[in-house]
């Protein structure tokens, strides 16, 4: 009697030092199912997958707890060639392709097809012959599968994004022995009728057998496409169940709600909005990689803390780094009235904006350089400050001083004001950062990311910070998150970004079935209930 799933992950447990990233988790897959894994940016669904294919990270980080069974076997998997081995296959959000192969190539990869010649036969089989016109038929076999009508000889390299994710599909399907298929995020980079062709592929691949692990966060094609769901949250199986039993709303309402579970609680106080808008941005475009804007309308309003969430790579980050110059961007971006150069960073900070980075090692910190000269650098290279009149040296008592008045203000926990920033944890160095966009005496302040991988404490600190900045010195604060939670714990309004625009824009007491809508991409009409 055939088993009734063909994949079994029971009871997985993972983490990392001190970090539990996944809790007694279990996933049954059916063969010729389509299964929805659905969860938050950080709910655990790459680090179960990264289990399942048996990669580095897992078992260089101390292995995991829990089994896994295919076809009703107790299996190890110990790499992702072992996996593919094993029958199971993925095609990866970020293309897999060589640029320089051709579609055939890419597809028959490290599964060439050889013709022996003498030579071959006395020296070994790295001297054959590839069978290029059976390799070709076994492409045109795949392609045709997925609907492509693409040449099998084209190099990849220059061909469209949707082109390209095809491909990667085809190449799975041309395996042999195939019994379950990993779709992660694979209509991200597809137009609406590519997208469609897709799950119309899934549907035959099905059918004929092979289940398919479908990642995504588009709940009008999971309704569309799954069979069952399992939903992840914060590392916690929440939910399964099927098709029949979901709505878009349910769904939602389950990747989101929290209850009681939050963390951080900070007092948020009332806030003092000023009767204007802050920053007017109108039609912005952004061409950050893995966080594209595609026409941003935004208003925000003195005196106001903005959030803006969403699901990772789909934009909340390139508006920051779009407005501030860091990256190219096009469109109308007025602030307090007056028109903003775009792609020109010092212009920005002399506006009066200011931002600390969501990469912090990257661009917000020099870190071999000590705490005081950190927080004084951006407001010396562009305002003079910090430095002794006439002379312009660096005023290096006014630095310290300076930087005093910020550890003791901000809870810097260090030695002293010349201690490395690179030596300092991650909540530590986060604050600097913070300092040095104050020092700066912004009017305006973009802060993304604020609390990523630092310790609670640290987070419930930075927060405070934050909303004391807002409520005491009226600072205008738009803080870029993929902590759904903490933005409503300190935010007035948060604007949800999907596919780079902004979907909505709801109060913080709107439902979970608001939020949790508005970051797959839809927006909930007046009279839906929540």
């Amino acid at each position: 009697m055939a088993n009734e799933f063909v994949l079994e992950m029971n009871h997985i447990t993972k983490t990392y030092g001190s970090n539990t990233v996944l809790k007694d988790v279990t996933l049954s897959i059916r063969p010729g199912e389509i299964h929805a894994l659905l969860g938050e940016n950080g709910a655990g669904k790459s680090t179960l997958m990264n289990i399942l294919f048996g990669m580095p990270v897992i078992h260089t980080t101390g292995g995991f707890q829990g089994d896994i069974l295919i076809d009703g076997q107790k299996m190890n998997i110990i790499s992702p060639m072992d996996a593919m081995e094993k029958g199971i296959g993925m095609v990866h959000q970020e293309f897999m392709l060589i640029p320089g192969f051709s579609v055939t190539d890419n597809i028959k990869l490290n599964r060439e097809i050889t013709t022996p010649w003498p030579v071959s036969r006395v020296l070994g089989k790295d001297l054959e012959f590839l069978d290029r016109k059976l390799m070709a038929a076994d492409a045109r076999k795949a392609l045709d599968a997925v609907g492509m009508g693409i040449e099998e000889y084209t190099l990849v390299n220059g061909l469209p994004v949707g082109h390209m994710q095809f491909i990667e599909i085809a190449r799975e399907i041309d395996k042999q022995g195939m019994k379950l298929l990993v779709f992660d995020e694979p209509t991200a980079v597809l137009t609406e009728s590519e997208a469609q062709q897709l799950l119309n592929v899934m549907k035959s691949i099905a059918s004929q057998g092979i289940a398919i692990i479908f990642i995504t966060h588009r709940l009008d094609e999971v309704m569309d496409a799954a069979d069952r769901i399992t939903i992840l949250r914060d590392g916690t199986l929440i939910s399964t169940f099927s098709k029949a039993d979901a709505s878009p709303e349910k769904i939602a309402a389950l990747m989101i709600g929290r209850g009681e579970e939050s963390v951080i609680s900070v007092d948020k106080r009332p806030s003092e909005l000023g009767t204007g808008t802050a920053m007017t941005i109108r039609d912005l475009w952004v061409n950050m990689p893995g966080e594209v804007d595609r026409g941003i309308d935004l208003d925000i309003r003195e005196g106001e803390i903005l959030g803006i969430g969403g699901l990772a790579g789909q934009g909340k980050i390139g508006i920051p780094n779009g407005v501030m110059g860091l990256y190219e961007a096009l469109g109308e971006v007025t602030f307090f009235g007056q028109p903003l150069a775009l792609c020109n960073t010092k212009d920005a900070l002399k506006a009066g904006l200011a931002m600390v980075s969501e990469d912090r090692r990257g661009v917000g910190l020099l870190l071999d350089q000590s705490i005081e000269d950190n927080i004084a650098f951006t407001a010396m290279q562009v305002h003079g400050d910090f430095t002794k009149p006439f002379l312009k040296q660096k005023d290096t008592a006014a630095i310290r001083r300076y930087a005093e008045e910020m550890i003791k203000e901000l809870d810097i926990r260090c030695t002293s004001p010349a201690q490395p920033v690179g030596t300092l944890s991650g909540g530590n160095q986060q604050k600097v950062c913070v300092a040095r966009a104050l020092a700066m005496k912004p009017k305006f302040l973009f802060v993304s990311e604020p609390t990523r991988g630092i310790d609670i404490g640290a987070k419930q600190l930075v927060l405070e910070t934050l909303v004391r900045l807002n409520r005491e010195q009226g600072l205008t604060i738009v803080m870029v998150s993929s902590e759904l939670q903490e933005l409503r714990s300190i935010c007035d309004r948060i604007a949800i970004v999907a596919e780079g625009k902004v979907v909505d824009i709801l109060n913080t007491t709107a439902s979970d079935i608001a939020f949790g809508l508005a970051m797959s991409g839809k927006k909930m009409e007046k009279g839906e209930t929540a």
